[in-house]
């Protein structure tokens, strides 16, 4: 998860590259075309999703765990909404001070949105995730397609120049700070992820994949299959057809929609794999130890992004390709890893882990 994220987030570093397609910046040469239609149909608007499925998961454990230490749903439901305020806490400061491509203060949003349905029957959380499903359906492409017409261009570009310093960075952080998870729920479905996340949480998917995993494979088999087919219009813009701008903004949004089943897959496939993993080995203990501390290192990780691709630093965005960056991506996953499992070696919990429960749980 939080190597995809970084393979995500790194291109949107690029300020010395022109537009490519949507948020991927124009291929300089036969291996950045090859990324970048990688990243199209496995990685752009599938990172996300996986990780609010994961979120969703998360609250359903968190909850069943504050049920069985006594607590009734009352206060476990007040938890959640404490650590979901911290997630915006988190998220902003990441956002502000660091200048990093924040997502938490949406999860946090997320969290405080869909608390309630966890204490809430089946037949109403399944209506809810119909109705928000559908609504997400029914205007994301045409509201893609609108944006995409104004613009005037495939490309988004990037919000970095050559020209920028850390100071003006904040400052402009620090004032749009506030609307940020709202455009992102607006333009992204998010909130449809978390449910199914919560979905996962509330049939064990992930907690007892020995029992799950025929369904597991079903919904990876039909959710990856789905996101394939629905990123594939976008890989194929300019190499064999050149669609109007709102019809490609159109695709886009189909391309991210079907991301949410990409998510969905990419998770079920994930526990299909620990499923099948007897006997942990180096490698899967080490990514176990980065995903205990996922808070930690995916901070971190933006933090070494910013840091050496941004104007305000280092400014690798101005000379590197998208190779080049997403070298830089995989290096930084990488370090993760490495200090991840020191960590564990040692038996320290995560910086940012320790801090999120002392602060939840007053401890």
């Amino acid at each position: 998860m939080l190597l995809l994220i970084a393979l995500a987030h790194a291109p949107l570093y690029l300020y010395g590259s022109q537009p490519g397609i949507m948020s991927r910046p124009e291929s300089v040469h036969f291996l950045d075309n090859i990324i970048n239609s990688f990243g199209e149909l496995f990685i752009d608007n599938r990172a996300r999703p996986l990780f609010a499925v994961i979120f969703g998961y998360g609250l359903v454990l968190m909850f069943e765990s504050q049920l069985s230490k006594g607590k009734n749903i009352k206060e476990a439901k007040r938890t959640i909404r404490k650590r979901s305020y911290y997630l915006i806490l988190f998220g902003m400061i990441l956002a502000v001070f660091i200048g990093g491509q924040d997502i938490l203060m949406a999860y946090g949003v997320a969290g405080l949105l869909v608390g309630w349905l966890l204490s809430r029957d089946h037949k109403v959380f399944i209506s809810a995730t119909v109705i928000v499903t559908v609504l997400f359906l029914t205007y994301l492409p045409f509201l893609w397609g609108f944006i995409l017409q104004e613009i005037g261009s495939y490309g988004f570009g990037t919000e970095f120049s050559q020209n920028d310093n850390y100071l003006q960075s904040l400052l402009e952080a620090a004032l749009y700070f506030p609307i940020v998870p709202i455009f992102i729920h607006l333009l992204f479905p998010i909130l449809p992820s978390v449910l199914i996340g919560i979905w996962f949480g509330r049939k064990h998917l992930l907690t007892e994949a020995q029992k799950q995993d025929k369904k597991l494979k079903r919904i990876a088999s039909f959710g990856i299959t789905i996101s394939i087919l629905g990123a594939l219009p976008i890989v194929l813009i300019d190499e064999v057809w050149v669609p109007s701008l709102f019809l490609t903004g159109f695709i886009y949004g189909i391309q991210i929609i079907t991301g949410t089943a990409g998510g969905i897959g990419y998770a079920a496939l994930f526990g299909m794999i620990g499923n099948r993993l007897k006997n942990p080995n180096r490698i899967t203990t080490s990514l176990t130890a980065l995903g205990k501390r996922s808070l930690t290192f995916f901070v971190l990780n933006e933090t070494l992004l910013v840091l050496l691709l941004s104007p305000a630093a280092f400014g690798l965005g101005d000379r590197l390709s998208n190779t080049g960056v997403t070298v830089i991506a995989i290096i930084v996953w990488g370090l993760s890893v490495i200090l991840a499992t020191i960590l564990e070696k040692h038996q320290m919990k995560g910086p940012l882990e320790t801090l999120m429960r002392s602060l939840v749980y007053n401890r």
